[in-house]
């Protein structure tokens, strides 16, 4: 049994996009704020920022990065990506199709600070490793979830409860959620 637990960057960078920058989108079904809460971006930078072009194309692009993090990595494509004979077109396609769509194919790199990485390494680490064995200790839920096709956790540092089923193998919920055992196992049975 193979079940991986995962917090893709690409979402990592949304959610800080969101709640640093104060962005305010606009839609039915965002995830919550941050368990962490980023430093916010200094005025001035938001006063020469596209904020309201951010906030509006926003959950178009979560919308899309969280369906590539449901998705089931194609082995295929990585053994494609290692051989020698591609040329530097074909091997940044081929990298672009693993890594998925992000923020910067969007909008470019204007909305990144160096506190970005600074309030992943520090404090999203620090839940990562907290939350580390979980599952060991719920495999009565785990086990059916997996029978029944479930082979990927994507976590996000958010609060509260946000649990959807993405794609055919993957689960997406909260650091809380994951947290609370009761609440997990009922996230879990999404997959039975």
């Amino acid at each position: 049994m193979v079940l991986t637990i995962d917090t893709p960057h690409t979402l990592l960078d949304l959610l800080w996009i969101r709640q640093a920058w104060g962005l305010q989108p606009r839609g039915g079904d965002l995830p919550p704020a941050l368990t962490v809460t980023p430093e916010p971006v200094g005025a001035a930078a938001r006063a020469a920022a596209p904020l309201a072009r951010w906030s509006a194309g926003w959950p178009e692009v979560w919308a899309a990065c969280l369906n590539h993090a449901g998705t089931q990595q194609d082995d295929d494509l990585v053994s494609r990506l290692h051989r020698t004979a591609l040329s530097t077109e074909e091997r940044h396609a081929l990298f672009l199709q693993l890594r998925g769509p992000s923020w910067r194919d969007r909008f470019g790199s204007e909305a990144y600070a160096d506190s970005r990485r600074e309030w992943e390494n520090s404090e999203v680490d620090q839940q990562r490793r907290a939350s580390r064995d979980v599952e060991r200790s719920l495999l009565d839920a785990v086990i059916p979830a997996w029978q029944a096709a479930l082979t990927k956790i994507v976590e996000i540092p958010c609060r509260g409860t946000f649990t959807r089923r993405i794609g055919a193998h993957a689960l997406l919920v909260t650091a809380d959620t994951r947290a609370d055992e009761k609440r997990y196992r009922q996230a879990l049975s999404l997959f039975r």
